[in-house]
C-alpha cells in the first residue's frame, strides 16, 4: 500500500507539472461536478440543486441529487431502479446510496483544485450477493485543472472502494469544452489492479441551455467478459440528463 501511495503521489505531481509553463493569469476550473463515472474537483454552487438521471441497459434509471449545502460542500443521494422503463419485470429499487464532496482548495497557478469525497453508488447490483459487480468510488481524492490549452480540463485522483480489501485505485478524466456547447469526454477508471478490471468510458455532453445538459456515452469500451456472478460484463450505452436549479438562500 505504501509503495502504491508513493507511486500515485509521484504521478499526481508529474501530471500537473505539465501546466507550469502556462502564462495565463487566470486558472479555469471545470464547472462539471462529474463526467461519466469519474468525479472532478468541481462542486455544485451553494444554494444550488443538481439532478442527474442516467438511463442504462434493460430500462434501468439511476438518479443523483446533489445540493450545495455550504460553500464548497455538497451533500447528495442516489437512487437506482431496475426495469423502470419498458416491459421487463419486476420493477425494483436498489438501496439508496450517499454522496458527499468538499472542495478544500480552489486551485492556483501551479496546484490544481482539490476535493475529497465519498460516493457509495456502484453498478450492476446483485441482490443475491448483496453487492455491486462494479463498485462505487468509496472514499476518493481528486484534483482538476486546465491542461495544455484553454478548455481542455483534466482530473486525476485515487480512491478506496472496498475497505475490507483496502486496495488503492486511481482514475483519470479529460473533457474538452467546445464553445460552451459540447464537451468531449474520455475517462479511465479502476486503474492499478488487474483483479478488478479497468474501464474506459467516452462520450459527449451537449448543452441544451446553461442549466441543462444531455450526455451520450459508452461505458466499459471494448470489454466482453463475465462478472464473478456470471453476468455479462461488456460495453454499455447510456444517456444522462443533468439539470441545475437555484434554490435561494436557506
Amino acid at each position: 500500500m505504501k509503495k502504491i501511495l508513493v507511486f500515485f503521489v509521484a504521478v499526481f505531481s508529474c501530471f500537473f507539472a505539465f501546466c507550469e509553463n502556462s502564462k495565463r493569469d487566470e486558472i479555469v476550473l471545470t464547472p462539471d461536478v462529474n463526467l461519466i463515472d469519474v468525479p472532478t474537483a468541481g462542486v455544485v454552487d451553494y444554494s444550488n440543486f443538481n439532478i442527474k438521471s442516467r438511463f442504462y441497459n434493460n430500462g434501468g434509471v439511476l438518479t443523483y441529487i446533489d445540493i450545495g449545502i455550504l460553500q464548497n460542500l455538497n451533500l447528495g443521494a442516489s437512487f437506482m431502479v431496475d426495469n423502470l422503463i419498458g416491459s421487463n419485470t419486476p420493477v425494483k429499487m436498489v438501496k439508496p446510496e450517499m454522496q458527499i464532496k468538499f472542495r478544500f482548495y480552489d486551485g492556483g497557478y501551479y496546484i490544481p483544485a482539490l476535493s475529497i469525497g465519498y460516493d457509495g453508488q456502484g453498478y450492476y447490483y446483485d441482490r443475491g450477493l448483496k453487492k455491486y459487480m462494479q463498485k462505487g468510488k468509496g472514499l476518493y481524492l481528486v484534483g482538476s485543472r486546465e491542461l495544455f490549452f484553454q478548455g481542455f480540463m483534466s482530473s486525476i485522483g485515487f480512491n478506496i472502494p472496498d475497505y475490507d480489501q483496502g486496495y488503492l485505485y486511481s482514475f483519470l478524466g479529460f473533457n474538452y469544452n467546445i464553445d460552451d456547447k459540447f464537451n468531449l469526454i474520455l475517462e479511465f477508471d479502476n486503474l492499478f489492479h488487474s483483479d478488478y478490471p479497468s474501464r474506459t468510458n467516452a462520450g459527449v455532453r451537449i448543452a441544451v441551455n446553461p442549466n441543462f445538459f444531455i450526455d451520450l456515452a459508452f461505458r466499459n469500451i471494448g470489454r466482453n467478459s463475465k462478472f464473478p456472478n456470471g453476468w455479462d460484463n461488456k460495453t454499455e450505452r447510456i444517456i444522462q440528463f443533468n439539470t441545475s436549479i437555484y434554490l435561494g438562500n436557506f
